[in-house]
């Protein structure tokens, strides 16, 4: 019988662990749009008493959260600061102008995944000048994917608010992975957001819940977040079967999934590690692996990668057993996650060294292009 398949592709492909089962199973329910949920209430306030923010609100995804955080913080014809690349930009089916009605401006960010303050300061638009749409909203993401994850500290989170609200505009953190930004400096959620007036951050990511987002921020921001909800055909009913495997993620106990996400950042270092050595493989440098993404591009040795090589390099590692997925830049990405074990992390590297030399063979015309 054939090994299944390692499926790098995200950590979005996690399954609920038997804790996260068992709780969903017995969950006690209520309709949440009346907020008579008792499980979806004590999932708000755990996420508000983690994140030291006043309120919180359930959603369906983290797309829905970023969206009801602009739709209560922008005004129609409002613009939003966002870094290039930024999730909030690039892959929310630009529901920012669908739905909230509101342009992005977007500034470049180093190595570091950080955009600088000062192009922050200066992407604020003149509010006097009737040809300028008003600046409303900085969004930044932590971690920063585009940067292979880089974990965004509390200091600069602190300092973008700073610059944001000099000029009276709050700072939301589209914190899709926010906890291992959080495991990987060895912080606090709480101290991570205490610049930010709001954040979102993902259940059904790394913390392996099935389905389920969370926003957090000022009551009357999550009263505003929660009628967006309602806009959009959010009202779950009896949510609290979902909630209940977000409480397990986020308990201090054994079955919680925080601090277990070390060991995902310590299975994408060992993974770098051992890539940045095959020829190949290029634009890997393992010490930036410092959560859980492996950023790469493939192709011949000394050639320039193109999408051509890295769709080759995919196709024949998928004959290998192993699923990455091609990022949108052009590099390939692997993501380990919940399920994904050491042993894994070895077949993946034994079959990395195959798929390479299938695919870059020297009698390959693709070994030309």
């Amino acid at each position: 019988m054939a090994a299944a398949p390692i499926d790098l592709r995200s950590d979005t492909v996690t399954h609920p662990t038997p804790a996260m089962r068992r709780a969903m199973a017995d969950a006690e329910v209520g309709d949440d749009v009346f907020g008579d949920d008792p499980t979806v209430n004590a999932l708000e306030a755990r996420a508000a008493e983690l994140t030291g923010k006043e309120a919180a609100l359930f959603v369906t995804s983290g797309t829905m959260g970023n969206l009801v955080s602009e739709m209560a913080h922008v005004p129609r014809g409002g613009e939003i600061i966002c870094g290039e690349g930024g999730h909030t930009i690039l892959h929310e089916a630009a529901n920012h102008a669908v739905v909230v009605g509101a342009s992005m401006r977007t500034l470049p960010w180093g190595p570091d995944g950080r955009m600088d303050l000062d192009d922050i300061r200066a992407a604020f638009r003149d509010p006097t000048d009737v040809h300028d749409p008003i600046t409303s909203l900085v969004i930044v993401e932590n971690t920063h994917s585009d940067s292979m994850a880089q974990p965004l500290p509390p200091e600069y989170i602190r300092a973008v608010g700073d610059v944001a609200r000099e000029r009276g505009v709050p700072l939301h953190i589209d914190g899709a992975r926010l906890f291992n930004a959080v495991v990987a400096l060895d912080t606090t959620a709480r101290e991570m957001l205490a610049g930010a007036d709001s954040a979102s951050f993902c259940l059904s990511k790394g913390l392996a819940c099935p389905v389920g987002s969370l926003v957090v921020g000022e009551r009357d921001f999550i009263w505003r977040a929660r009628r967006a909800r309602k806009m959009l055909g959010g009202g779950m009913r009896q949510a609290g079967i979902l909630a209940a495997a977000g409480l397990v993620a986020l308990s201090d106990g054994p079955d919680g999934m925080v601090a277990r996400l070390a060991e995902d950042h310590a299975n994408a270092r060992r993974l770098a590690e051992a890539l940045a050595t095959l020829p190949g493989i290029s634009g890997l440098d393992p010490t930036q692996v410092r959560t859980n993404f492996v950023l790469f591009w493939v192709g011949p040795p000394g050639a320039t990668p193109t999408i051509a090589h890295s769709t080759a390099f995919l196709a024949a590692l998928e004959a290998e057993g192993v699923l990455m997925i091609d990022f949108h830049d052009g590099r390939v990405r692997a993501v380990p996650h919940y399920g994904i074990t050491a042993a894994d992390i070895d077949r993946t590297i034994d079959a990395t060294r195959r798929a390479l030399s299938v695919a870059f063979a020297p009698d390959k015309e693709l070994a030309r292009v």
